[in-house]
């Protein structure tokens, strides 16, 4: 995620380069401009033969290309925000255990309140890691047990199975201190609101915008951009690069920042800071144990993993 002020100069906001979609797209743009270029040069000739194209069918092509980039851009907007909500929740339902943890069970000793603490916050970065494909269960070493970490080695969804133990960890906690039964329903409430954060991260990762759609969409922006010379210099003459430069920009701008947040559990610039927002539920949970917190993560050349 881009970090920037609440309020940018108008000067950043025009010639931002490194946090725009710029660095994505330049080689697309160049290459448009340069054949309007030689389009111009040629004054539209292509082997001898003078092509010529109103301005009439562009018009009505670039009306529905701008309805299907608005479409599809809003369908992947839906996405990313869906997913943050998600991550809001875990958020909520990770302070929640915890306060319940030390609220309604008060008399069991530090170490074992500390180890389910450990496995909810476990439970953040093993979801991280499962929605960017990364099988590594490094980052959950130091906190949990051996145990814990051997139960996990053979595991194909190791969130889930962190939310199966916890269950169990709970419900042994109960048994221990003669817990009202009012009380762990609560607590399996929030249990299963996590296991709703896992099912619907794993809905948006698992079911992609359908490929024939997008393969459509990309290459009907691709020919509109290297048709529209042929259309635009006659009546603009040298300035055809110019407009065909602003024009190849938006469209493949909108097109890339699409594929970007469509996918919002990536690393790239646009998507959301799963590491940022793991580490944040981390000290939030050590803020309520009162144990010494990690540093937040910061932005890297403003950018927020």
């Amino acid at each position: 995620m881009i970090i920037r002020t609440s309020t940018p100069s108008t000067f950043a906001l025009l010639f931002t380069f490194k946090k725009s979609i710029i660095p994505i797209v330049w080689r697309r743009v160049l290459f448009t401009v340069l054949l309007s270029t030689v389009v111009v040069l040629s004054h539209g000739t292509l082997y001898h033969y003078k092509i010529i194209i109103t301005a009439a069918p562009f018009t009505i092509w670039g009306i529905t290309l701008a309805i299907f980039l608005s479409f599809r851009n809003n369908v992947a907007y839906q996405r990313y925000w869906e997913a943050r909500s998600l991550w809001g929740q875990l958020l909520v339902s990770s302070r929640n255990l915890t306060r319940q943890l030390i609220s309604f069970f008060p008399d069991i000793n530090k170490q074992e309140q500390q180890q389910i603490a450990n496995k909810i916050i476990a439970f953040s970065y093993a979801l991280r890691n499962r929605l960017r494909d990364n099988p590594s269960l490094q980052d959950l070493h130091p906190l949990l047990s051996k145990q814990a970490q051997k139960s996990l080695e053979k595991v194909s969804n190791v969130p889930n199975k962190l939310l199966s133990q916890l269950g169990v960890d709970f419900n042994k906690l109960s048994q221990k201190t003669q817990t009202h039964q009012v009380l762990l329903t609560n607590i399996d409430t929030e249990l299963s609101h996590l296991s709703g954060v896992l099912s619907g991260c794993e809905k948006i990762k698992n079911t992609p915008l359908p490929f024939p759609y997008i393969l459509l969409l990309h290459r009907t922006v691709h020919i509109y951009c290297f048709v529209l010379p042929f259309c635009l210099v006659d009546s603009i003459g040298w300035t055809t690069p110019f407009a065909v430069c602003f024009l190849a920009y938006t469209f493949f701008g909108l097109d890339a920042l699409g594929d970007q947040i469509s996918d919002p559990f990536d690393a790239q610039q646009n998507d959301l800071p799963i590491d940022a927002m793991s580490r944040n539920i981390e000290i939030n949970i050590r803020e309520i144990m009162d144990e010494e917190t990690p540093p937040p993560i910061e932005p890297i050349d403003g950018v927020l993993l």
